[in-house]
């Protein structure tokens, strides 16, 4: 349900300036942080949570933070 909320709305997925930094720094990545969770939340075997005003996807190692009503990633770290 909540998985479907994000991919209907997969357009407006994206993150601010530090956070392009923070998520890079957090996941070890270089590549542009955005189509990374992206296709992270696209993998079959990912899960979206809802607590409070944040869905969470975790998939693989890592778990990304994405606001409920802006659809910024926040934060995402390795698990």
């Amino acid at each position: 349900m909540h998985k479907d909320v994000l991919i209907e709305n997969i357009d407006k997925i994206h993150t601010t300036e530090m956070g392009v930094e923070r998520i890079q720094r957090n996941l070890g990545i270089s590549e542009e942080p955005v189509s990374y969770c992206i296709s992270k939340l696209k993998q079959e075997n990912s899960t979206v949570t809802k607590e409070g005003k944040n869905y969470y996807v975790e998939v693989d190692d890592c778990r990304i933070t994405i606001n409920s009503s802006s659809f910024t990633i926040i934060t995402a770290h390795k698990i």
